[in-house]
């Protein structure tokens, strides 16, 4: 599975995630491509932020409203719940501050959309094992000293982040590195070893208040509750 394929599959999955006629933001938008599918199969509203300029710059120019700008630096002038979905595909492992940046798109939208490259992959850890060096494979295909990546993980790290910070994983799947996609959380205890590439549909769990009853209609303004 080439890189181009390989971001091509990554697309048509996260697009089986989103219900139609949605607000989305599309962090790392490139040159809207994704945007341009997710309006055209879906009817989605879409917005993007993209830190490269001449691909923003050709967003825009195909009409698509993203702005130039730096994701890590510039997601707090979005208001909180300003999209039903913010996508963020194959960016997070090129994020200063991940753990921050997940809690961004829980806070800008209502759910949130991630993939990732699996660094627990049995290519990686065989290339590691192996040569003693940095593995380059084609869903990480950078030497390490030019790659953007600046955070190697793996699905099981992930899914402790997302434990730490109670985020809720409504959705995840997994493809293999042949492109066979399958869910991760109905999938075997070796899921870590063979998934290629990770996608994930995330929220935060809503809490129902605790209304307490009481058999009395009026309290005298001196009573007191006592948990």
């Amino acid at each position: 599975m080439n890189r181009i394929s390989s971001i091509r599959k990554d697309w048509k999955l996260i697009e089986t995630l989103i219900d139609e006629n949605r607000s989305i933001l599309d962090i790392g938008c490139g040159d809207g491509m994704l945007m341009e599918q997710l309006e055209k199969n879906l009817n989605a509203t879409t917005h993007g932020i993209e830190l490269d300029r001449d691909l923003a710059s050709k967003a825009i120019a195909k009409g698509f409203n993203v702005i130039h700008g730096d994701a890590e630096l510039d997601l707090s002038q979005y208001s909180n719940n300003s999209f039903d979905y913010v996508i963020l595909s194959q960016t997070l492992q090129a994020m200063m501050k991940p753990k921050e940046i997940l809690s961004e798109l829980l806070r800008i939208g209502s759910k949130a959309i991630v993939s990732f490259p699996n660094f627990g992959h049995w290519k990686i850890r065989f290339q590691l094992l192996v040569s003693g060096r940095m593995p380059v494979t084609e869903s990480l295909p950078y030497t390490w000293y030019d790659t953007p990546n600046i955070h190697f993980f793996t699905i099981k790290d992930f899914l402790k982040l997302c434990s730490d910070m109670n985020i809720i994983v409504e959705k995840s799947i997994g493809l293999t590195s042949r492109g066979k996609q399958f869910d991760i959380s109905e999938s075997f205890a070796g899921v870590n070893f063979f998934t290629h590439e990770a996608i994930f549909l995330l929220s935060y769990k809503n809490f129902e208040p605790i209304k307490i009853k009481s058999t009395k209609e009026i309290f005298n303004k001196n009573s007191v509750i006592v948990s």
